[in-house]
């Protein structure tokens, strides 16, 4: 096996490892949602239901997912610097293919070809800044490669946005091709092809790959499918949990014959796995209890994603010396949930409409704060214990655990706020002749029963956010003080494990 430090880059060679990296992370999360900007134009030049082109997303994450538990096996029998290239020549082909998709049916294709090169992007990225920095540094490469995630949820809309307004759709993919071919160059030059050689668990590693895949695909169309009802949802939802349970279960009796273990028999981590789920589930859940309404919008402020980048970029490098050169972790891992409470509570607070505009932009602070403090310290509690050798299982566990989490979070928190859509009146009355005096007599005598039926509408409306967003809220309570009682435990664990091992 190869020691920590022959993994671990120094100097200007160690820069390029992380800016590659970020790069990679960066473009990968990017390309999940830009395309979501760009639906109406889609639908419009394709000929397709917004259902329809909704798959365009779905797809590239469902890739993303089935590629993760094989990508620690891939880069293993390639090498870093082999399977990185083959998944950017990937991205590369396949984000052109998709620019020039003539039928949703072939754009559909070609994005869940481009997810499959920017999952293995993501994920590998993820394993070779935790490698290429030192375990003591290891909260710094989480910075940075959350900075990347977080960046490219930030920046896709507003980039969408702007190919979209000013081009078309298509040339939201073109960009990928110049970026893709920069960063092989900057692979070639300055990442290490190194491998670590071990066995692979075939039939944990299909079954996960299944599970998680089947579940992913039940939780983001449970909704449109209307869940129990229908059969393909259930059988989705049977194949994901069987596929999860085999898996879990070889993973706490694998053991090969060399004598290494299955990676969720380390009590540490698997712990740290689990506080991720919840706190994934906490984040995503987070996100569905705030809508702002289209009338807010030309009354509130403008804000620089820049600015709010810059922000970001300093809170990170303040929790990250608090962590590495105070020792704060369980306090910071303590800040993140307490500060999903505040935030729920702000949001039951002023539920449906705020007080003053700019009320909205304190929620979202502490949301992002919150998300932060969360991600940063979550991570850094997965991965500080773990040796280079188990760093691909790890993250790969990381990012199914993460990616199953967001999903039930926005699916759950989705059914408690939906509501049936309202009759559309105005639509409705369009299409009658004012002109015939059976339609006149009728709408003189209807007049005052109908603009009865408009207000009671109107006040039921109200009514039903109001009960979907408090129910929400009181979910997120549950959930922020359920991250409370596993991080309690698993921090109580870790002091139990370290505390053994300074006995021996």
């Amino acid at each position: 096996m190869e020691k920590s430090a022959s993994f671990t880059g120094y100097g200007f060679r160690h820069a390029c490892i992380t800016l590659i990296a970020f790069i990679c992370v960066l473009v990968a999360v990017m390309n999940c949602t830009v395309t979501n900007v760009a639906f109406n134009e889609i639908r419009g030049n394709l000929g397709v239901s917004l259902d329809e082109v909704s798959w365009v997303t779905t797809v590239y994450v469902l890739a993303y997912i089935a590629i993760i538990p094989f990508s620690n096996w891939l880069s293993r029998k390639l090498g870093n610097k082999k399977y990185l290239i083959i998944t950017l020549i990937l991205f590369i082909v396949s984000s052109f293919l998709c620019g020039n998709a003539t039928s949703i049916e072939e754009l559909l294709i070609l994005r869940f070809l481009q997810g499959l090169g920017g999952g293995a992007m993501l994920v590998l990225s993820h394993t070779m800044i935790l490698e290429n920095w030192p375990p003591q540094r290891r909260t710094t490469a989480q910075a940075f490669f959350i900075l990347g995630m977080l960046g490219g949820n930030m920046l896709a809309a507003p980039f969408g946005g702007y190919i979209t307004d000013n081009y078309t759709w298509s040339y939201i993919f073109y960009p990928n091709i110049l970026v893709g071919i920069l960063l092989c160059i900057l692979v070639l030059v300055f990442v290490e092809n190194k491998r670590y050689q071990q066995r692979e668990d075939w039939l944990g590693t299909i079954m996960v790959s299944i599970g998680a895949s089947c579940l992913y695909l039940a939780l983001t169309r449970g909704q449109q499918e209307e869940w129990f009802k229908s059969p393909f949802i259930i059988v989705l939802l049977l194949c994901g949990l069987v596929g999860l349970v085999i898996f879990i279960r070889r993973e706490l009796e694998w053991i090969t014959p060399q004598g290494e273990n299955g990676l969720l028999r380390n009590v540490s981590l698997r712990n740290g796995l689990i506080l991720a789920f919840v706190a994934a589930l906490g984040i995503a859940a987070s996100s569905s209890t705030i809508t702002i309404p289209l009338r807010w919008h030309a009354q509130l402020p403008k804000i620089s994603p820049w600015l709010v980048i810059v922000c970001i970029i300093l809170v990170m490098a303040l929790i990250t010396i608090l962590i590495e050169e105070k020792k704060a972790l369980k306090y910071i891992l303590a800040a993140g949930p307490i500060l999903l409470i505040i935030y729920n509570y702000m949001v039951f607070q002023q539920p449906v409409a705020p007080k003053y505009t700019t009320y909205i932009y304190y929620l979202l602070a502490v949301r992002i704060l919150a998300v932060i403090l969360l991600s940063i310290s979550v991570s850094t509690f997965v991965f500080s214990k773990l040796e280079n050798k188990e760093i691909g299982p790890g993250v790969r566990m990381y990012h199914l655990v993460q990616q199953l989490g967001l999903a039930l979070g926005i699916a759950l928190f989705s059914a408690f706020t939906y509501k049936a859509p309202e009759p559309d009146y105005t639509r409705f009355l369009g299409h009658l002749d004012l002109k015939d005096p059976v339609v006149q007599k009728a709408i003189r005598e209807s007049t005052t029963s109908l603009d009865q039926v408009r207000a009671e509408a109107f006040v039921r409306q109200a009514h039903d956010t109001q009960v979907g967003v408090v129910k929400a809220n009181f979910m997120l309570m549950i959930i922020a003080g359920i991250i409370l009682t596993v991080l309690i435990f698993s921090v109580r664990q870790r002091i139990k494990i370290n505390s053994k091992n300074d006995s021996k």
